[in-house]
């Protein structure tokens, strides 16, 4: 089985800066694409950042210009470097994988979610 952990999220005053990270664990051939979603209680999931296998990253506009996606495919990790936080970032950020278990079949996985929460 494959799972995924976040860490990285807490409290911090806008202005301030989270790196997020989410470590892939089990049996897999590879990972493919990698997102960062963000959730707050009562909206909907939104895409906050994409990077591929290759390492090319895409934003949501809310995200351009003060988050980083960044991936080590040496350590089956992916971050999500987030920069001048603003309360509306708050949220539960979730990574999705892509992940190719066999060269034939990709399948999606999530993690658990890492709270985020930036004080006015």
């Amino acid at each position: 089985q494959v799972q995924l952990v976040e860490s990285g999220g807490g409290l911090v005053q806008a202005g301030g800066s989270l790196t997020l990270s989410c470590v892939a664990s089990g049996s897999f051939f590879r990972i493919d694409a990698v997102y960062w979603y963000r959730q707050a209680p009562g909206r909907q999931r939104d895409l906050v950042a994409s990077i591929t296998e290759g390492g090319i990253a895409d934003y949501a506009d809310s995200a351009k210009g003060r988050f980083t996606i960044s991936r080590d495919n040496a350590k089956n990790t992916v971050y999500l470097q987030m920069n001048s936080l603003k309360p509306e970032d708050t949220a539960v950020y979730y990574c999705k994988n892509s992940i190719r278990r066999w060269p034939w079949r990709v399948d999606d996985y999530w993690g658990q979610g890492t709270q985020v929460t930036v004080s006015s």
